[in-house]
């Protein structure tokens, strides 16, 4: 666990670094599921995508520390992958250290696959938008402040972008947040999977106080808002054997 740690704190935001500190120490957190972010009630999509017979398809979001959005969509039922790594950049700054430097102009991301004939990209949105982030905080998600954080969607193709205009516009209209969306759709982005310390993160280190603090009301939420689509064991990288 130290080994990891080391490894993690290296290029972590401040706030993570004083925990990772803290824990080498010695030292005791005591943290409440309740401080983390509550999560929201929000319309479902008013356009989504058409039903079709593709047995797979690629969405790729962004909102605040990679750990927490992974973990999200791994309960998803209809997702059949969900790998933290880095977009919005090139493919040699794609790598932790880098990205933390906020200069790389990369996103911690999530790249899910999932099978649209399960689950829709419009519904991805809504678990997004309402449970994994808080689609208002510019360039920062909780504790974690940079460009690095931002909320961001990198759609595939020309239809998920229509898609996703379309739900930032009609959320703004509907005011179901107290402020202005600041989520940038970012289209024709390369996605790059994260090094494998990274990947499952909140599953292999449920007791890790970041994880305690701010995902795992995440996953709470999920079930709490999308009965119908919480699915109790995560699909995990590791099962998989690959994040390419």
């Amino acid at each position: 666990m130290l080994q990891s740690l080391g490894r993690i704190l290296r290029g972590a935001s401040p706030a993570l670094f004083i925990i990772g500190l803290l824990l080498l120490a010695g030292i005791r957190l005591d943290v409440s599921p309740a401080a983390a972010e509550d999560a929201r009630v929000i319309p479902a999509p008013a356009l989504d995508e058409p039903a079709g017979n593709a047995a797979s398809e690629v969405a790729i979001f962004a909102g605040g520390c990679f750990w927490g959005v992974q973990g999200v969509f791994q309960h998803v039922e209809g997702v059949t992958s969900a790998v933290s790594g880095y977009a919005g950049g090139d493919k040699a700054t794609a790598d932790y250290e880098r990205v933390s430097s906020g200069t790389t102009g990369h996103a911690e991301s999530v790249r899910i696959t999932f099978d649209p004939r399960k689950i829709s990209y419009g519904r991805l949105l809504q678990i997004h938008f309402s449970v994994a982030h808080d689609p208002t905080e510019l360039n920062r998600q909780g504790p974690d402040v940079g460009t690095q954080y931002r909320s961001a969607i990198f759609p595939t193709d020309a239809e998920q972008t229509r898609v996703a205009k379309a739900y930032v516009a009609q959320l703004d209209r509907a005011h179901a947040f107290d402020t202005a969306i600041v989520t940038r759709i970012e289209p024709d982005r390369a996605f790059y999977p994260a090094e494998a310390y990274h990947q499952d993160f909140l599953t292999r280190n449920p007791t890790y106080p970041y994880i305690v603090f701010n995902d795992l009301p995440k996953i709470e939420q999920l079930k709490r808002l999308f009965p119908d689509l919480y699915r109790a064991k995560p699909v995990l990288v590791a099962a998989a054997g690959a994040t390419n």
